[in-house]
């Protein structure tokens, strides 16, 4: 029996959570029991208080006796004693087992029952004539006409463990002139891997997540109507089965890598799994970490030992990072981020401009002395408002560089313009993404 199966490891927190339990266990027996001398012996034991007689055990017994105030300044304790407990991350939500992988499949298709909205090339029209020659009638691309078919292309994800059989999502997007593919239905689709083989087929009716209508004169519609997916729409034919496990001079090796490369958290991935088994794992770098896989676990144990290693918790490090998309205003501060102590001074410059025209009348009505004309003018108002150098005292926390960010009132441009300013004298001590 592999090491897995014979030991029987507390979940983190498991010591914790009893604790609370039996304080709060121990705050139920004190007010049901307030008012009498002696607690009954019996629930006292059920808390772990050993049997005990005579002078001690009656000390014992009345140090249970609190009162409503102490129970409720007790159990505040306790909850704030909870809101310090550091809760991790599980390793398996932040890496990915090299091997564990899926694979692209596509597949050029054909659908039908389009309400005019489809193509009328003469791609869609040949297709359109191939199917049919395949159901014994010969037909000529110049002799269907009409808008009811449209040429797609079919995508579809084959994961590292589907077999055959199992169901797969599609996606369905348009190619040609087609306007829309509601109402839509794909006829059988094989979907290729980069390897040139079919893995599966797809067919059903398209989903879509938008819809269009259109008049002579106006279209109106929500999002994008020549876009769609057909759930479950896909068989798999042929599965490509993951391989995680490498074989080095007789050592089983599976390698982890870190979604968010980073050496402080590879490191600590590594400790949590050498608590377990002492030695088993080697840091290649800041974004991998090489697991052994013992002796002892036979080859129906290795998803018990993937199970043990990748359901511990550990803290994950974030680097100071400020992220900046300046298309959207939007500003993205990380948790490390701090400023030195600065004195920031921002204002804000407007500038109106307003085009008119005026209508330049002849004075004498009736009269070839003039003529009408259009005068255009250009109206500019500059405001430049007057700013106050504040000075901001060095934050070490997001909270306490929200407030003093706030605190300058600016908006989220000029925030970006006061985070690159910040970068340029020095006092950003993060690194600026601008995306």
């Amino acid at each position: 029996m592999s090491k897995i199966q014979n030991s029987k490891r507390a979940e983190p927190g498991s010591a914790f959570r009893s604790f609370v339990l039996w304080v709060l266990n121990l705050f139920r027996i004190s007010r049901t029991t307030r008012g009498n001398r002696h607690p009954p012996a019996a629930e006292l034991s059920n808390f772990g208080f050993p049997e005990r007689h005579g002078a001690t055990g009656v000390r014992l017994r009345r140090s249970c006796r609190i009162s409503a105030p102490r129970d409720l300044v007790f159990v505040l304790l306790v909850l704030l004693g909870a809101a310090h407990v550091v809760r991790g991350e599980r390793i398996k939500d932040i890496v990915d087992i090299q091997g564990v992988r899926s694979n692209p499949l596509t597949g050029i298709g054909l659908v039908t029952g389009l309400a005019g909205t489809g193509d009328s090339t003469l791609l869609s029209r040949q297709m359109l004539t191939n199917v049919l020659r395949e159901q014994g009638l010969v037909l000529s691309p110049t002799d269907l006409t009409g808008k009811s078919v449209a040429v797609v292309m079919v995508t579809a994800e084959l994961g590292a463990f589907d077999r055959e059989g199992s169901r797969l999502d599609v996606d369905v997007s348009t190619l040609g002139e087609a306007a829309s593919l509601q109402g839509a239905m794909l006829l059988a689709t094989p979907l290729r891997g980069l390897d040139g083989q079919v893995y599966a087929v797809a067919q059903g009716g398209v989903s879509l997540g938008g819809w269009s209508a259109s008049g002579s004169q106006a279209t109106v519609g929500k999002n994008h109507p020549t876009v769609g997916w057909i759930p479950d729409g896909a068989i798999v034919e042929k599965s490509e089965l993951a391989t995680f496990i490498e074989q080095v001079a007789g050592q089983r090796y599976l390698t982890l890598h870190l979604r968010n490369n980073d050496f402080t958290t590879a490191q600590r991935i590594s400790d949590a799994i050498n608590q377990s088994f002492p030695g088993g794992t080697i840091v290649l770098d800041a974004g991998a970490v090489k697991v052994t896989v013992p002796d002892n676990v036979t080859q129906p144990g290795i998803v018990a030992f993937l199970d043990e290693i990748t359901k511990k918790d550990v803290t994950v490090d974030m680097p100071a990072a400020v992220v900046i998309n300046e298309r959207t205003g939007t500003i993205v501060v990380g948790e490390n981020v701090g400023i030195s102590s600065v004195a920031i001074s921002q204002g804000s410059l407007v500038v109106k401009v307003k085009e008119s025209a005026q209508v330049s009348q002849p004075m004498a009505p009736f009269s070839d002395a003039g003529k009408t004309e259009v005068i255009p003018e250009t109206s500019l108002d500059v405001q430049e408002q007057s700013a106050v150098l504040i000075p901001v005292s060095r934050a070490v926390t997001v909270s306490e560089l929200a407030k003093a960010l706030n605190a300058i009132g600016a908006s989220p441009r000029d925030l970006i313009a006061i985070f690159n300013a910040l970068k340029k004298a020095g006092a950003l001590q993060a690194k600026l993404i601008v995306m």
